[in-house]
């Protein structure tokens, strides 16, 4: 019973912590620092709206949605270098622009 018990608890906890309805895609062209980003879902992210592309070194890039390309394409503009990005890379949209904090904390 108390295995049980534990195990539910984690269920719980795993499933507020992990977001299973993100918006997901992959990268279909990389021009230099301009990417085309394809979901599936069919909802694209709105334009200025952060992507979060995980690199094969464990590392991520943030892009910015810049335009809507029509067949459930955007083209992104990435905020770092793209060396080492390949095609089919998966992309997370974050569901909010790119915001840093300014000032000091409070």
């Amino acid at each position: 019973l108390r295995k049980y018990f534990y195990f539910k608890i984690f269920e719980y906890v795993q499933s507020k912590m992990v977001d299973n309805n993100l918006n997901k895609g992959f990268v279909t062209q990389i021009i230099g620092p301009v990417l085309d980003i394809e979901f599936t879902s069919g909802s694209l992210p709105p334009i200025y709206s952060a992507i979060e592309i995980l690199l094969e070194d464990g590392s991520t890039t943030v892009c910015e949605v810049q335009q809507l390309l029509g067949d459930n394409k955007v083209r992104a503009v990435s905020m770092r270098s793209t060396d080492g990005l390949k095609r089919g890379a998966e992309a997370v949209d974050l569901g909010s622009p790119i915001s840093v904090p300014v000032g000091t904390p409070t």
